[in-house]
């Protein structure tokens, strides 16, 4: 049976509030009686009640998060962030999957806040755009990590990574390697991380005079096999581009595996750059050139400012949502142009 503050104080011989101060390192009673409580507490076992302390504190000190998918390296590597600034603050994480349905997405959302989580961490999703106003009624702190959101209300702030950035700096990387036909693999229709990558890619061609060619653009899902069968797609086009970004990692690595299989050297034949830098991008071969997302730190940056909304009165100055750099790492994987 749970060990109570009432057994405590039966084996301690003292008052229940003495034992309840012991345990919340009340002043009003002497060390020595708070040392003896503390360490017959651990010794009987005993654990806070955490149900009946958030009815007290109005706080359960948990915060949910919803992610797309626990197979995405990036989303691992996110969500190791948030714990670890989690735990740093004496809160729990509770997680849920989407499996990228906007719809479940905001069924995930519905049953963490039933139950009492104190904030919400939304990764890499529509939720933003397509439920603001539910999310504004919901009455907690939601932080959308690498969603645009363009309506940020009292409630919902993002972090996300300068995509349009990003999407430019590959695309340029490749454009001074002296390519001239670049192709782009996109990811998810409707998401606005794609849109901006595209965005970015088609400015980096502007900006070094080479003219936008749509049948460079291959559709995606931002996975292994959407990166397979885009190769499929431009190998069986008229002429194989000379280079390609692709919309994630995962896409570049499943477009690399099926160019192996095909023969078509890489980057002898077709030079290939990625984005986000999961950890298996440095171990393929040849290693992926790729435009590294700082997803540790995003993760932490999340929970840092669900915690400050936390905290926050209802009318403290508005926060900001926070936009950060991608960084291009350049490996085997771009070789250098042909023109």
């Amino acid at each position: 049976m749970r060990v109570s503050i009432k057994d405590i104080a039966r084996a301690g011989n003292v008052s229940h509030s003495t034992v309840s101060r012991a345990l919340s390192d009340s002043p009003l009673i002497s060390a020595d009686t708070k040392e003896r409580i503390q360490r017959l507490a651990q010794e009987m076992g005993y654990t806070p009640d955490a149900i009946a302390r958030s009815l007290v504190t109005q706080q359960t000190h948990t915060v949910g998060v919803v992610v797309t998918t626990i197979t995405d390296p990036w989303v691992a590597e996110v969500v190791q962030g948030i714990e670890d600034a989690a735990h740093e603050n004496d809160y729990s994480v509770i997680l849920a999957s989407s499996a990228s349905e906007p719809e479940r997405e905001m069924a995930a959302v519905d049953m963490l806040r039933s139950k009492r989580v104190d904030g919400l961490i939304v990764t890499s999703s529509r939720v933003g755009a397509l439920y603001l106003e539910h999310l504004e009624r919901i009455g907690v702190p939601v932080v959308l990590v690498n969603n645009h959101n363009e309506q940020s209300g009292r409630y919902t702030f993002s972090i996300s990574v300068d995509n349009r950035d990003g999407g430019h700096l590959a695309t340029a990387h490749l454009a001074e390697l002296g390519h001239r036909r670049i192709a782009y693999v996109r990811g998810p229709a409707d998401h606005s991380d794609d849109a901006d990558r595209f965005s970015g890619y088609r400015l980096a061609l502007a900006d070094s005079g080479i003219p936008f060619d749509p049948d460079l653009i291959v559709a995606g899902n931002g996975r292994l096999d959407g990166g397979e069968q885009a190769l499929h797609a431009l190998a069986g086009a008229n002429a194989l581009p000379s280079a390609v970004f692709c919309y994630n990692d995962m896409t570049a690595i499943g477009l690399l595996s099926a160019a192996r299989n095909e023969g078509i050297s890489i980057p002898g034949d077709l030079a290939v750059v990625g984005f986000d830098d999961i950890p298996l991008a440095s171990h393929i071969q040849p290693p992926l050139t790729t435009v590294a997302q700082p997803k540790r730190d995003m993760g932490r940056q999340a929970m840092s400012m669900a915690l400050a909304l936390m905290r926050a009165e209802p009318s403290t100055e508005p926060f900001e949502d926070i936009s950060v750099k991608g960084q291009l790492i350049v490996r085997k994987s771009s070789g250098f142009g042909r023109t």
